[in-house]
């Protein structure tokens, strides 16, 4: 009865008692940007291919938001796939526990683990936390329970399962768990780690030989993307930018990738080269620096029990060269994401996570150490983080709760601010999605507490990552009769029902691009300000497309 209440009740309490207590956040908007997609209202219809990660998800999901919209899917899903990862870590530390802790110390253990290291991946949501946690779980799972073959296809649908939702973050996570399986069962690890790898390179293969050429230039454009906005890996240009790549540099940076004829692979290999040593001895020092510092400022932690079983372990004459030459590894591997790549909370805390599980599986292995007194040390270590971690984590609560209540108060004022049109253009409405709920993903029920819709508003952004998504081409194709966006934006100017909430930013790039490309033997027509806002002039307001007349 114990071990059913620690390996299944145990974690579902968990993750219920934090929603219960913290509530739910999103890290980003990307969760509500993509539910947006799958819902259709901003999207031509409902997409079922989001072509870079959740594939097959994605047209289950955009099926069952046709026929029941008022259920948060994505959520119950990913929360779902979460609570699975969750289940299988505890039975990985479960089973390495039993017989050296008695059962108060057991639950204490468990119930203190999850609350300093497993937390936030409930708490603060992002979908990348998942397919990490997920992968990296099931393999760890497996291998502790070779050569049962049940455990083994366990191990390997929960790396599957994971490589769906995103691939390259399901090959992290098994890559992190690695050290690990091999610790627990040796040789007798290589056919979940095998079919891991299997599982990665034929679903490459397949889904390199079936992307249409949309897709495939959808995924570069990502890819170079993220090498400008995401990484910071790009170098100024060796050549003065023309005027066409000096705004779609200034459109790029503010995330307006819409337009093909200004954003595509030409630009980026134009005016946004990358240069190693450039790179190295102007950006990476920063990245590396702050890297440290969000590892040691929210994760202390996870820290801490790294060092106590490096204190464990260096005690014992027992341990091997492997060990630590497996902890250079994590440690370049950790630092190296962060510094070349990036490190955001929904991967460093999954990583650390996996480190720590493969480092408790070393400790437990050691023949010569009292195995009821290294896990007393780690109770005790999780006991003294638990503190300053619960005042941490009720300051982040306060945190999100007010930035989620100032996004909400936008969005109602955005809404207000279109009124009842038919349409929204804007580059405002998707950043209020973060700090949402993750099951604030649709209509507002009748009975809600608030009357804030999140996405029942048909939309056309022109900014975010979305923008170079397939299915925006396609939507101005329904909305306009054509796929490009500047003769769509024209269009959209002249029609009834559309408003234009746009931030002056955005609003005054919009104009470049409509001067850059002016109608054959029309005069120019520009956005301008209904009524400006003066006390807040970033704030993102009504426009209407007019004639510009000369003077």
């Amino acid at each position: 009865m114990l071990r059913r209440f620690l390996l299944l009740l145990l974690p579902l309490l968990f993750l219920l008692l934090s929603g219960a207590g913290l509530g739910a956040y999103l890290e980003t908007n990307d969760d509500l940007t993509i539910v947006g997609l799958l819902r259709g209202t901003s999207a031509a219809a409902p997409v079922t291919d989001l072509h870079l990660y959740f594939h097959g998800y994605a047209a289950v999901w955009a099926a069952l938001y046709r026929s029941a919209p008022m259920v948060p899917w994505y959520a119950l899903t990913l929360y779902g796939l979460l609570y699975a990862a969750t289940v299988l870590g505890g039975a990985v530390l479960e089973k390495l526990l039993r017989g050296r802790l008695p059962g108060a110390g057991l639950v204490a253990f468990l119930g203190l683990f999850f609350g300093v290291a497993w937390l936030e991946h409930g708490f603060w949501f992002s979908y990348v936390r998942v397919p990490v946690l997920l992968a990296g779980a099931g393999v760890l799972f497996a291998a502790q329970r070779t050569p049962a073959r049940w455990a083994l296809v366990l191990g390997l649908l929960a790396f599957g399962l994971a490589w769906l939702v995103r691939p390259s973050a399901a090959v992290l996570g098994a890559v992190v768990a690695a050290p690990g399986a091999w610790w627990l069962a040796g040789r007798r690890a290589g056919p979940v780690l095998g079919g891991a790898a299997a599982w990665s390179l034929l679903g490459a293969l397949c889904l390199h030989l079936t992307w249409s050429p949309e897709a495939a230039t959808f995924r570069r454009l990502d890819v170079l993307k993220s090498n400008l906005l995401d990484f910071q890996l790009t170098a100024p240009p060796a050549q003065p930018l023309t005027a066409q790549d000096s705004l779609a540099l200034a459109a790029a940076h503010r995330w307006m990738l819409a337009d093909s004829t200004l954003v595509n692979e030409a630009f980026f290999r134009r005016a946004t080269p990358i240069r190693p040593a450039y790179f190295l001895a102007h950006t990476a020092p920063g990245k590396l620096t702050a890297t440290v510092t969000q590892l040691a400022r929210d994760y202390f932690p996870l820290l801490l029990l790294l060092l106590a079983t490096w204190v464990l372990a260096a005690r014992q004459r027992s341990t091997e060269r492997g060990f630590w030459l497996v902890q250079l590894a994590y440690v370049g591997l950790t630092l190296g994401v962060g510094t070349v790549l990036k490190l955001p909370p929904r991967l460093a805390l999954p990583l650390l996570d996996l480190w720590v599980l493969g480092n408790v599986v070393y400790v437990f292995q050691l023949p010569a150490l009292e195995p009821t007194r290294a896990a007393r040390v780690l109770l005790a270590v999780l006991a003294v983080a638990a503190v300053p971690y619960a005042y941490k984590t009720a300051h982040r609560r306060v945190v999100l709760a007010q930035e989620q209540q100032r996004n909400r108060t936008e969005r109602q004022r955005l809404q207000h601010v279109a009124g009842r049109s038919a349409l929204l253009v804007s580059d405002a409405w998707e950043p209020t999605f973060k700090a949402e709920s993750p099951f604030n993903d649709g209509p507002a029920p009748p009975l809600a507490t608030y009357t804030l819709p999140v996405l029942d508003l048909q939309r056309l952004a022109v900014a975010g990552w979305h923008t170079l998504h397939p299915s925006q081409a396609a939507l101005r194709q329904q909305l306009t009769g054509t796929r490009d966006f500047t003769e769509a934006l024209r269009r959209l100017g002249g029609r009834p029902g559309v408003a234009w909430v746009l931030t002056p930013e955005a609003a005054a790039i919009l104009n470049r691009q409509l001067a850059l490309r002016p109608a054959s033997g029309q005069p120019l027509r520009v956005l301008v300000p209904v009524q400006p806002d003066s006390g807040r002039a970033e704030r993102a307001q009504l426009y209407q497309m007019r004639t510009k007349f000369p003077h």
